[in-house]
């Protein structure tokens, strides 16, 4: 399989297939994860469909060595033949050094964008204003995983390759530990958003605590999934 980055994530969804407790969850997480349909994996498979469901229910025995390498290479070839988007994003994570589970999407502009446009395509709303008025990258992080498993410098490196960035928590409850982490993490980011929670949920100090530090604040509601495909169309 050409091409190290790709090679690298091929082997680290084999991995966690081969591994698993549960082979079957495993393969339909990778799966949805690069929303692809049981149908469409099974026509690039060659197989029925009732058989990609039988391994992912645990229906039919734990796939082998070569059904699992069958299947890395179906879903890879499927997201190449629309455009690689999914390769690229797990991709820009591994090579940053994060899990995937950690950090969900990494990705540097090939031009400053103003922050109003980044909120526009999450649905976000702004509740405190920040100094700078443009970014030029984003990452979106699992706030819980990020505050229990990284280290100080692994938080530091969640900026890329530039703090001209928004950081967008997810996992959000009302906002208090991903707040509270940037102050001991700097500088801080251009802009800060929290998904899943509305304006009325919002810890009550964390637009102060924005305000202290000079980056701007909003929360979104808008669903995982769309959001992360909406930030994909991002230039």
């Amino acid at each position: 399989m050409d091409g190290s980055p790709k090679r690298e994530l091929a082997e680290k969804i084999a991995g966690e297939v081969v591994l698993s407790d549960d082979p079957g969850a495993t393969l339909r997480k990778w799966r949805t994860d690069f929303e692809v349909a049981q149908t469409d994996l099974a026509s690039q498979l060659d197989v029925s469909a009732s058989v990609v469901s039988d391994y992912e229910s645990g229906r039919r025995q734990s796939p082998g060595i070569g059904m699992v390498r069958r299947f890395v290479e179906a879903l890879l070839a499927i997201d190449e033949a629309s455009g690689g988007s999914h390769i690229r994003q797990y991709a820009r994570v591994i090579s940053a050094g994060f899990e995937s589970d950690i950090v969900q999407d990494l990705r540097e502009y090939s031009a400053t964008i103003p922050i109003s446009r980044f909120y526009d395509a999450i649905e976000a709303t702004e509740v405190a204003e920040g100094r700078a008025t443009t970014i030029a990258g984003h990452t979106v992080i699992n706030s819980i995983e990020a505050i229990t498993r990284l280290s100080s410098e692994e938080f530091y490196r969640l900026y890329g390759q530039s703090t001209n960035r928004a950081l967008v928590f997810t996992e959000v409850t009302r906002g208090e530990s991903p707040l509270v982490a940037l102050r001991v993490a700097t500088p801080t980011p251009n802009a800060v958003v929290l998904h899943g929670i509305s304006e009325e949920d919002l810890w009550e100090h964390a637009p102060k605590l924005a305000g202290v530090d000079g980056f701007s604040l909003a929360v979104t509601e808008i669903g995982l999934n769309e959001m992360l495909e909406n930030l994909r169309q991002l230039p």
